[in-house]
């Protein structure tokens, strides 16, 4: 543990209380400018340092993801999880695949079932697709959890559909807003995108089974500085409009909990009720979207297997297990006695 990473530890651990300058001097061996210096350092981090002739302490708005702060708001919970902290990783689920391949294969770094990995920024994050997922420091939530479900291949869905639900309870647990889904994978605030899911797994050739899985959530917990890209700044928005302390880790502490009290019963888990009271593209126009057609239809329902139920234009119905839709806008033209324009999709990140 590095010089500034030990004075945010003692900071976190002081709680509301000031420690003076020369205690942390004392305490780490150093002088009076280099422990300033590493305080100031921490803002990049997401801490927010008050800063009196009695000390310092962290304030209200301080919100960095740190490993101990993430293990208070887990409880008991922080031993199944056994979280591995990061400030900066390429991509949580790449770094995850890769121990659960080592370990499928006896490598060295066997990581156990409920393994996972937290980070503040990613450099290569990934939405489906392979399309890139923006993952901007200090004020996103990146996790990656490592599961091992005794199921078939075409359950897996429910690992995508079970993290949905526990990102909306946690959400709705460490914040006064109510998100909503998007069929499948997105969560969303205000119109706009807050969260994206990512679930891959290696399939058992012989059982047809999962061999592991690993579930990816990347949430948009504030806005950038700056905003977001421009190209994402229609479709992405965050969940907090103001900073407050611990609620990064305080939603990944609530979403892990939550998560895992669903799928430690993937199989028998009815998550229906939950996701359909939610799942805002119920009774509107959508289009079906499949490589390079689009198909117009009405979202009816979902199903016990939180499928989604669609009729198309000539009557006929669907059960969609996996895919990707959109909402139709308003077609403005036909309410002012125009010519109707040609369907178009809104544009989709991920």
């Amino acid at each position: 543990m590095n010089t500034k990473d030990q004075i945010a530890l003692m900071l976190e651990q002081n709680g509301d209380r000031f420690i003076s300058g020369s205690a942390l001097a004392k305490s780490l061996g150093l002088t009076r400018a280099a422990v300033w210096k590493c305080v100031s350092g921490l803002s990049g981090d997401g801490y927010r340092v008050e800063s009196t002739h009695r000390g310092y302490r962290l304030g209200p708005e301080s919100d960095a993801i740190s490993g101990n702060s993430i293990r208070t708001y887990l409880g008991e919970y922080a031993s199944v999880f056994d979280p591995e902290v990061f400030r900066e990783i390429s991509s949580t689920n790449s770094y995850l695949k890769e121990k659960a391949s080592e370990s499928l294969h006896g490598g060295e770094n066997t990581v156990k079932t409920w393994h996972t990995v937290i980070a503040s920024a990613q450099t290569a994050g990934r939405g489906r697709k392979g399309r890139s997922f923006i993952s901007p420091a200090g004020t996103g939530l990146y996790l990656s959890v490592l599961l091992r479900p005794k199921v078939e291949a075409a359950l897996a869905a429910r690992i995508t559909t079970a993290a949905a639900v526990a990102a909306c309870l946690s959400i709705e647990a460490c914040t006064e807003e109510k998100p909503q889904i998007k069929w499948v994978n997105d969560i969303y605030l205000r119109g706009k995108k807050v969260c994206g899911i990512l679930t891959e797994a290696s399939v058992g050739l012989e059982s047809g089974g999962l061999d592991w899985a690993v579930m990816g959530i990347g949430f948009n917990v504030y806005e950038p500085e700056g905003g977001f890209p421009e190209e994402l700044r229609e479709t992405a928005g965050p969940i907090a409009t103001e900073r407050s302390r611990d609620l990064r880790s305080r939603i990944a502490a609530a979403f892990l909990k939550e998560f895992y009290r669903i799928c430690s019963d993937i199989q028998g888990a009815d998550l229906s009720e939950e996701y359909r009271k939610r799942c805002f593209l119920i009774g509107k126009e959508i289009n079906v979207i499949s490589g390079d057609k689009v198909t117009p239809a009405t979202a009816l329902d979902v199903d016990r297997e939180c499928h989604l139920m669609v009729r198309y234009a000539d009557g006929s119905t669907e059960s969609l297990s996996s895919g990707e839709v959109s909402v139709r806008p308003i077609d403005k033209t036909i309410e002012q006695g125009g010519s109707p324009l040609p369907d178009a999709t809104q544009e989709r990140t991920e």
